[in-house]
């Protein structure tokens, strides 16, 4: 029996943000590009560099993903297969067009949005970690709980508060 296989893998950065976009029947669709670059070097020593640029398609529930997550600019990872689909032009010409239709999306960076702050969104130090509040005020709310679950007294531990010197850490 004779096997086929439509599968295609590619690392490259996003030339746009996603276009997220839905059916008729309410299926999410979400398109956007990537460019992958080859360099080599020819015969001469000449440094040469190839971009090419691919546009990819996601369906459901990775549509939605990709479109929340994928900026202009970040390195993605995309696992799909290649779609050749054609449609006649307002002017009456045959289009057809080949695009990727991914079944598996990795970010493959930790870039947030550069306008992530001015749209009111908390800053990050990783992609989905928040900044550690301080540690004062961490060390207040510890200290009102263990207050309220010992009935309102300062627990012994955490009277004393024990400063670490640089000179005792062993490494």
């Amino acid at each position: 029996m004779a096997r086929s296989l439509n599968r295609v893998q590619l690392i490259g950065n996003l030339t746009r943000d996603p276009e997220l976009r839905y059916t008729p029947q309410g299926t999410a669709v979400c398109s956007f590009s990537i460019a992958t670059n080859r360099n080599w070097t020819t015969d001469t020593g000449e440094k040469k560099e190839e971009v090419e640029f691919h546009r990819i398609v996601a369906w459901n529930k990775l549509a939605e993903l990709c479109s929340q997550f994928l900026v202009k600019g970040r390195k993605v990872y995309v696992e799909g297969r290649l779609a050749t689909r054609s449609w006649n032009a307002q002017d009456g010409t045959q289009k057809q067009t080949t695009e990727i239709v991914i079944s598996d999306m990795i970010l493959l960076d930790s870039k947030r949005p550069e306008n992530a702050e001015a749209n009111g969104e908390q800053a990050t130090e990783h992609a989905g970690s928040p900044i550690d509040e301080p540690s004062e005020e961490k060390h207040e709310k510890k200290l009102s709980k263990a207050k309220s679950a010992s009935g309102g007294k300062e627990p012994e531990e955490e009277k004393e508060e024990e400063e670490i010197v640089p000179d005792d850490i062993p490494f």
